[in-house]
């Protein structure tokens, strides 16, 4: 079903067809005195709706070939001739009719890519509903949330299989006076007697061991036209991870309450969102174990969204070690790995997909509840086209199947909270600890007036005294420095400029180890400068501390200690994460340290120090979700500590002690913090009281950048003056980072407290911006990156 927002176009490119090609006519187009084909021509007719990987709105309208017709159905791609060039393009099935529009005649599809539906018709509606949502095309969706691969059935290899001809079947009634009649030499004879007693056609190899016999048998019976063959591409199954032995645990009484409250859900079926608010250390997993083994227990599927770099060995083993059938899906899969669980997922045959961002598409037949971990989390946002949020589109499917979806936090997002107090969303609250274990107490640390750190090290003083009595307990430390490289910026003493990328309005960072000065944004590099690329003077100073620089520092002032870093330069490797955890996890390092892959998911009883060696990198960002991040942040790594009899405490160095979101966070008072920056955001009306917004045009030249960023302003204020909507449009002006991969930026904002009046004006808008051949524009709806 196509909601009425999306606009139907039919190809009316006419081409030339006989009458043996499915020539058709609307009634208007009939001859004066038609021929009865003709006439039964235009009654009968196929019309396929389809979509293409554009932003466009629109589904396209092709006729469906007679000899296409029994292999076309939703859900699967096509090729047609699309565009005034008639190019050869891939899309999507999205329906079919069997009414010719009038007037009108069609260009035909040219082939059907897939025997049957990459997707199912649940898949569609909720593709469908996050074009909508998100303000993108369709067929966009459609190209993303199906894995490349999926389309290009990777892991899959050609096999021959053999069946009795058509022309023998009717003589299967009786194989024993066919095979006597037909008088065959032996092996042929077994061979022919084995297919005409199979349930279907087999392969080559199972045959000839079933014939006892070698391939001449075969082929014979096949060159004399009493077995036909045929070919098939069949999928090499994923190596599925051996369960691993588990104890039973007991619950304490808040964890028995929230599964049974969770339960009680399920067992409505009815759809409801519940907040799992519990404190890091509270037993939120075991809490999802136990509602998805009740969910399992009724034949039915459970998917586990948790953040990418949460998706560690240590989560991924205790979920095998309690469903026998279980699916991960991370971005280190190969096309063929993806492919063949995908297609395990799809038979039924996995009870519990864990994955991040995009495995809430992963196509569950039965599926039974919805978790997502960590839901505050940013990588939850896609950051390119579809932009769409797992949350939301979590929702909106538990909302299509009546199952309930449960999202899990220490610290939820005020979006979540202020949904709790809307009695929108049920609170399920986790206020302790397993086994009644004190959180960690946190000791904010000024470093305004510290002498080490006036010197530049990353470790004031307060932080190495406690570094020291914890090794020297037998403890083991983890540090947190969310700035990877070694230095973040070369500084000019002469002219007090920073070193910038040459195609974007960001800092060169300096990695020593690969002796390389590099953009975190476009990944150029280059050798590190030594004079200032502006003035030409030397004496660049590197500034800043990386995690790079903290690894030195930390070797230098504990070389008694083996220390790991952690962070997307020293993991690339595949397993290299979960070498480097056990490693940490059985002792032979004692401090850990490294950017966010380190502050969430890690349970380890021997750590009885964190340390965050700079909490104000977040803090005074440009961003209205600063201080929110922040907390969370802080929150986050300091559940590292504490998590056994040993007990533990957490160091946080900041220039900005009084900051209401750091002393709170010491506190471990989320209600608070929350009450107090959801009346700061009311106030300004922002989110979660409003929705966003934002459209990023960039181009090449910057004068007909922001000539055209003020055209398109001047559109949608015209535009939300005719259709009389209440959005506040802010801008056009330069983004925070002006210049990206050679390419400037700017941005408007559109703020409402309706998300349809958002919607309203764009779609209205759109069709009415100018075409330039050098300047794109993406619209992305409730943005979490404002830069």
């Amino acid at each position: 079903m196509i909601p009425a927002k999306l606009n139907y176009v039919t190809i009316s490119t006419r081409v030339n067809v006989s009458s043996r090609q499915n020539s058709l006519f609307s009634e208007e187009e009939l001859p004066p005195n038609p021929l009865a084909w003709e006439v039964a021509a235009a009654a009968d007719c196929l019309i396929a709706e389809v979509v293409f990987n554009r932003p466009l709105t629109t589904v396209f309208q092709y006729l469906v070939p007679n000899e296409l017709r029994d292999m076309i159905g939703p859900g699967q791609r096509v090729e047609a001739s699309f565009g005034r060039g008639n190019k050869l393009t891939t899309g999507f099935c999205v329906g079919l009719s069997t009414t010719l529009p009038s007037g009108k005649t069609l260009k035909s599809l040219t082939s059907v890519l897939d025997r049957a539906p990459l997707i199912d018709a649940r898949m569609l509606e909720l593709t469908h509903w996050i074009a909508d949502r998100y303000l993108c095309g369709w067929g966009q969706v459609l190209e993303t949330v199906i894995p490349a691969g999926v389309k290009s059935k990777a892991g899959t290899r050609e096999v021959l299989f053999f069946a009795v001809s058509p022309a023998l079947v009717p003589r299967l009634v009786d194989p024993r006076a066919m095979l006597d009649e037909l008088k065959l030499p032996a092996k042929q004879r077994a061979v022919l007697e084995v297919l005409a007693t199979a349930p279907g056609p087999m392969r080559v190899d199972e045959l000839s061991a079933a014939a006892n016999c070698g391939i001449v048998p075969i082929h014979g019976l096949r060159d004399k036209g009493l077995i036909v063959a045929s070919r098939e591409r069949l999928l090499t199954p994923p190596t599925m991870a051996a369960p691993e032995v588990h104890c039973d645990i007991v619950l304490n009484p808040d964890q028995k309450r929230a599964v049974d409250t969770i339960l009680g859900v399920v067992r409505s079926s009815q759809f409801q969102t519940l907040l799992l608010h519990g404190v890091t250390g509270s037993g939120k997993t075991e809490v999802y174990i136990k509602a998805i083994e009740e969910v399992v227990s009724y034949g039915r599927q459970a998917i586990v969204l948790v953040p990418e770099i949460s998706l560690t060995p240590q989560t991924i083993r205790r979920f095998h070690s309690r469903f026998p059938a279980i699916a991960v899906l991370h971005s280190h899969l190969t096309d063929a790995e993806r492919h063949g669980h995908w297609q395990k997922i799809a038979s039924g045959a996995i009870q519990v997909v864990v994955g991040a961002r995009s495995a809430i598409f992963a196509p569950t037949p039965q599926l039974g509840l919805i978790v997502i971990d960590e839901e505050h989390e940013t990588s939850f946002k896609q950051d390119s086209t579809p932009r769409y949020h797992a949350v939301e589109v979590a929702r909106h499917l538990a909302e299509l199947e009546k199952i309930p979806l449960i999202l899990g936090s220490a610290t939820p997002t005020l979006e979540t909270f202020l949904r709790v107090l809307r009695k929108q969303d049920m609170l399920i609250s986790m206020p302790k600890r397993v086994e009644r274990l004190p959180l960690p107490p946190v000791v904010i640390v000024d470093t305004r007036n510290d002498p080490a750190i006036a010197k530049g090290s990353a470790i004031g003083r307060a932080m190495f005294t406690a570094m020291q009595a914890a090794l020297k307990a037998g403890g083991q430390v983890i540090l947190f420095l969310n700035v990877r490289g070694f230095s973040p910026v070369f500084w000019c003493r002469s002219c007090g400029e920073g070193v910038k990328c040459p195609h974007c309005d960001v800092t060169l960072t300096w990695h020593k180890a690969r002796a390389v000065a590099l953009c975190h944004s476009c990944d150029y590099s280059t050798t590190p400068p030594s004079a200032c690329p502006k003035c030409g003077k030397p004496g660049l100073l590197s500034l800043g501390m990386g995690t790079e620089r903290l690894e030195s520092e930390v070797r230098t002032r504990f070389p008694e200690y083996k220390c790991l870093r952690m962070d997307s330069d020293t993991m690339k490797q595949r397993g290299s994460h979960d070498t480097a955890l056990e490693s940490f996890r059985h002792g032979g390092v004692q401090i850990l340290l490294g950017t966010q892959m380190i502050a969430k998911g890690l349970d380890f009883p021997n750590v009885t120090l964190v340390g965050v060696i700079d909490a104000d990198t977040l803090l005074h960002q440009p961003d209205l979700r600063s201080a929110e991040r922040t907390f969370q942040l802080i929150a986050q790594v300091a559940g590292r500590t504490g998590r056994s009899a040993k007990g533990g405490r957490v160091l946080v160095q900041t220039a900005s002690p009084d900051q209401p979101a750091i002393q709170r966070a010491a506190a471990h008072d989320y209600r608070g913090f929350a009450t107090e920056e959801l009346q700061h955001r009311k106030t300004l009306k922002v989110p979660p009281f409003a929705h966003l917004a934002r459209v990023i045009l960039r181009g090449p030249h910057e004068g007909e950048l922001k000539a055209y960023a003020e055209k398109t302003g001047e559109l949608l204020r015209a535009a939300a003056r005719d259709l009389a909507v209440d959005v506040r449009i802010l801008g056009p002006a330069p983004c925070l980072v002006t210049r990206l991969k050679a390419n400037f930026r700017y941005h408007l904002q559109m703020t409402s407290t309706e998300l349809s009046a958002l919607q309203r004006l764009w779609l209205q808008t759109v069709p009415t911006l100018p075409h330039h051949p050098e300047i794109e524009f993406v619209v992305d709806v409730d943005p979490l990156n404002l830069r």
